[in-house]
């Protein structure tokens, strides 16, 4: 017999910090009716379950598992980016990432395991330790971890606080153990912990400020999502891209690929 979604729906609506009133009105159902699902006192159909999980913003894995919870077959697909299937959605990412150049860009699943760099992203990551580098490259270990980049980051303190609170949200949104291993995993890292008085030159964004051979680099990043997947893979998956954050890091980011 499968388990009851109960504790799911319950689990993502705490997390979500919505009373159980909130959510009922917001599924049209009524308080009565939720707190007998969660319960498990009410078995959900497959439908009640997909509006439930739309208003929860769940994620399509955890739609998955709550369907597969409930006995129903799982939804949404679930496939590697070398999967014929999803042939134009990874050329459409590689040819994001190819005209990003000269600037760093690269795709990052829901765990920030490295899917695929562009050349100037690779540049740069290039003197990582080598056993860092070894797949699947995680970003933030590889950013954070002593034999990284962190000994090349002169705002470390900011960058570390930028990263780690990303992964904080992400870890209390998702529950998601991996996640939150990897947070205790770099917080254990030796750097600075507090995150320092914000600085009046960063007026735009967070920047990342990296020593390279080639001189100082000042970037910030923005991140790209697709707009309706309906495949696991691609709504977990992002891009980061970054642009330079003065002129002289524009200048340089092209001598270098050049």
């Amino acid at each position: 017999m499968p388990a009851s979604p109960g504790p799911l729906v319950r689990a993502w609506r705490e997390r979500r910090r919505l009373s159980q009133l909130a959510l009922a009105c917001e599924a049209e159902i009524s308080q009565r009716h939720l707190s007998f699902i969660e319960s498990g006192r009410a078995t959900p159909s497959r439908n009640m379950l997909l509006r439930l999980a739309e208003r929860l913003e769940a994620p399509l894995r955890d739609r998955n598992a709550l369907l597969l919870s409930a006995g129903y077959a799982p939804l949404y697909p679930d496939r590697g980016l070398d999967d014929p299937a999803l042939g134009p959605a990874r050329a459409a990412i590689e040819r994001v990432l190819a005209a990003h150049e000269p600037y760093p860009a690269l795709a990052i699943d829901r765990r920030w395991n490295l899917v695929l760099a562009n050349p100037a992203a690779a540049r740069l990551m290039a003197p990582i330790d080598p056993v860092l580098a070894r797949p699947p490259v995680n970003v933030i270990r590889a950013s954070l971890h002593p034999q990284g980049l962190s000994s090349r980051i002169v705002n470390l303190a900011a960058w570390r606080a930028h990263l780690m609170e990303r992964l904080r949200r992400q870890a209390a949104l998702t529950g998601d153990r991996e996640i939150e291993a990897l947070l205790v995993e770099v917080s254990a890292y030796p750097g600075p912990n507090a995150a320092p008085a914000a600085d009046p030159a960063d007026d735009i964004a967070v920047p990342l400020r990296l020593r390279t051979h080639a001189g100082l680099l000042s970037m910030f990043s923005t991140v790209t999502v697709f707009g309706t997947p309906v495949e696991v893979t691609l709504a977990e998956l992002s891009i980061e891209s970054f642009y330079p954050a003065d002129p002289e890091t524009a200048r340089l980011l092209r001598e270098t690929a050049g």
